[in-house]
């Protein structure tokens, strides 16, 4: 006698909403996941911008975000997980960030000291 193992479709991402508060994805199925921004740190540290800029991932087995280099898998959604990173990689994270934010700010006179300083030391 045979049987059949009936196999649940895949639930894949569709459309994506971020906001301060929530991270919410719609499924192809129709389901919508709504779970804590809070739960995934690099977001809830990103703008706006950032969090919205967003690309469906393996055909919709995830979402990822390139401002943040942040992937978040919908099987971890509806499972409930959150972000597994370590404390120690999310303050590497943001350390790089403060460190292009710094560059980015400082004004162009004084890169131009800075780089022409260092040219001078060089000898």
């Amino acid at each position: 006698m045979a049987s059949s193992v009936l196999r649940e479709p895949e639930a894949l991402a569709q459309k994506v909403r971020v906001t301060a508060d929530e991270l919410v994805v719609k499924l192809v199925d129709g389901r919508t996941v709504s779970v804590p921004v809070q739960w995934y740190p690099r977001l809830a540290h990103g703008s706006p911008a950032e969090r919205q800029n967003w690309q469906i991932i393996g055909r919709g087995v995830g979402v990822h975000w390139p401002d943040l280099d942040e992937d978040i898998a919908v099987e971890d959604l509806l499972a409930g997980r959150p972000s597994g990173e370590s404390q120690a990689s999310f303050q590497r994270w943001l350390e790089s960030r403060d460190l292009l934010a710094n560059k980015r700010m400082q004004p162009a006179r004084q890169k131009r000291r800075a780089q022409s300083r260092r040219r001078g030391a060089r000898g």
